[in-house]
């Protein structure tokens, strides 16, 4: 953080020394006395203990790395007609190779970074390496070459990326600070954290030659998330027990030495492993703020596959106490995984890139020269829904500057059964923001015919029948997203429809859709329900229609944008 002070040297000194003595206490064996004829105490549950040494010919996790697979045979990296049909134009991929998790998300003043889990060689996941790009506003990105590559050691896992403004690491020349990356290094016998420094602004990093800064002697603890806590005038580490289910919490002053200080969990979703832990501090609209957790999960989401999820509270520089037992989903779809970060944002601000993509079926996409995209920057805050839950909200970031001009499609009252249609633009990411309210449900209906009454319907199509539809359920409160009538990528696993919950007893809704080539975003009822999907229509999607079913409806907005690549 920019505002960090400087350390204090007697605290250096006592932080030093409790991180050598938990050195030593995370490698004891475990007592003698934790079998028969221990203490008579009370006995206190004891969560599942789930092995972390389980894999022996690849890094511990739970998606499948062919690229780490000595002998597996790949289908040659050739660029065909579907690496350019389904390749967003304002969503960040990269040229060739595979790409998922983003890290070392960090503003150093002038530029945004967007590192990323990397594999340049095939579009495979393995052989991870930290890929690289540069921006001054989150949307325009210049590729820059591979920032941490893989090495003897393992691969470069995810991490983070902080700036040592005041060179807490004394690892700088004196007088100077820059920009310091903590990561994972991973290969199957060991999962520990690494440090490395950069003194050309983030294009190139050195290893710290004492690595690891973190070791407890697990193939599954990974993906480290920094910050400066400013209350205790330290840097405060979140890292992933995978197989646990456990989030740690660590303390340092240096940034290379540090002190365990808590654990969060087991707690909430079931699922294999828990991964990229966020920590961040998020506005609540009306007034204050809450400490908010992202904790990813991978398999294990609600509609198959990875997920992120996260749980609101306070965190007081030792340990996260959540607000109350619930937990909340980043996304009602399924292709959002991995939510991380921005660090040194200025006033704060609370801003997030996710990976847009799900392990079931990733490394099995149409595209066959490149795989992975990143969502559009969202920037969060903490609102109140209906029920008075504290719940995220997400809403697209700066999209507004990139907008061309409003494509004409004057639509006020659609009457029941009736239906509206536009040509869409061949080849342009869209922006489509709308408010609608639907008709009360008309009097004296038969019993069979209340549950279809109601519905207003947007879809995205073509001649060839293919069919993209959002739809709202007016009496039911309810929003869904349909991609099963597109037809160029089918998997087991891909599964067409999903749906959220909206405002009870509420027959208005808004939703703002970005519809990117092979991706799509929606946010809906001011960003408390997103959903994040991956699209693969064997034709381009040339026509956009609204429709009613058994109500009439009222468009009071409706904003309908081309957005410049």
């Amino acid at each position: 953080m920019t505002d960090e002070l400087k350390p204090d040297p007697d605290r250096r000194r006592a932080l030093t020394s409790l991180a050598t003595f938990s050195a030593v206490a995370f490698t004891r064996p475990a007592r003698a006395a934790d079998g028969p004829g221990a203490s008579s105490g009370p006995s206190q549950p004891v969560a599942p203990k789930a092995p972390d040494h389980d894999r022996a010919a690849e890094p511990n996790a739970s998606h499948p790395s062919p690229a780490d697979q000595p002998g597996v045979v790949f289908r040659p990296v050739v660029k065909t007609q579907s690496d350019t049909l389904y390749r967003p134009t304002v969503h960040f991929t990269p040229v060739t190779g595979f790409m998922n998790d983003p890290n070392g998300l960090v503003f150093d003043g002038v530029q945004y970074h967007l590192y990323y889990q990397y594999d340049p060689f095939a579009p495979y996941a393995g052989r991870v390496h930290w890929g690289h790009a540069t921006s001054s506003d989150l949307l325009h990105w210049q590729d820059q070459p591979v920032a941490i590559p893989e090495t003897k050691d393992g691969e470069a896992y995810t991490g983070c990326a902080v700036i040592d403004e005041h060179n807490a690491t004394g690892l700088f020349p004196p007088g100077e600070g820059g920009i310091v990356a903590l990561y994972t290094r991973a290969s199957p016998v060991r999962q520990a954290q690494f440090l490395a420094i950069s003194r050309d602004r983030g294009l190139t990093f050195t290893e710290y030659e004492h690595n690891p800064v973190l070791d407890i002697g697990s193939n599954s603890f990974r993906d480290p998330q920094v910050q400066f806590h400013r209350p205790t005038n330290q840097w405060v580490m979140v890292v992933a027990r995978a197989r646990l289910h456990q989030i740690a919490f660590y303390a340092s002053i240096d940034l290379i030495h540090w002190v365990h200080l808590s654990d969060f969990g087991p707690s909430g979703l079931f699922g294999v492993d828990y991964e990229c832990p966020n920590l961040i501090e998020i506005a609540v609209e009306g007034g204050g703020s809450r400490w908010v957790l992202f904790v990813s999960v991978n398999p294990g989401g609600p509609a198959g596959g990875s997920i992120t999820q996260y749980f609101v509270g306070q965190f007081d520089g030792t340990r996260f106490i959540p607000d109350d037992t619930v937990i909340g989903l980043t996304d009602f779809a399924k292709d959002a995984y991995a939510l991380q970060v921005y660090n040194n944002m200025p006033r704060d601000e609370a801003v997030s890139v996710a990976w847009l993509g799900n392990w079931q079926y990733c490394q099995e996409l149409p595209t066959r020269s490149w795989r992975g995209a990143m969502t559009v920057p969202r920037s969060m805050t903490l609102r109140r829904d209906f029920a008075g839950w504290l719940r995220l909200a997400q809403q697209p970031r700066g999209l507004e500057a990139v907008r061309g001009a409003p494509l004409p499609f004057p639509v006020h009252r659609l009457a029941a059964g009736a239906s509206a249609q536009v040509v869409l633009p061949a080849g342009v990411a869209l922006d489509l923001t709308m408010s609608v309210t639907v008709d009360e449900r008309p009097a004296n209906l038969p019993l069979g015919d209340k549950g279809r009454t109601g519905r207003f319907i947007i879809v995205f199509g073509n001649d060839d029948g293919e069919t993209l539809t959002i739809g709202f359920d007016a009496f039911s409160g309810q929003l869904w997203l349909d991609r099963d009538n597109l037809h160029g990528f089918a998997q087991p696993f891909f599964t067409g429809e999903f749906s959220t919950v909206l405002n009870p007893d509420d027959r208005h809704f808004s939703v703002r859709i970005i519809l990117d080539a092979s991706t799509l975003e929606i946010f809906a009822n001011g960003g408390l329900s997103v959903g994040t999907a991956l699209i693969y229509p064997a034709a381009p999607l040339d026509f956009l229609r609204l429709e009613t079913s058994g109500a009439g409806a009222t468009v009071e907005s409706l904003e309908l944008y081309p957005l410049r690549k």
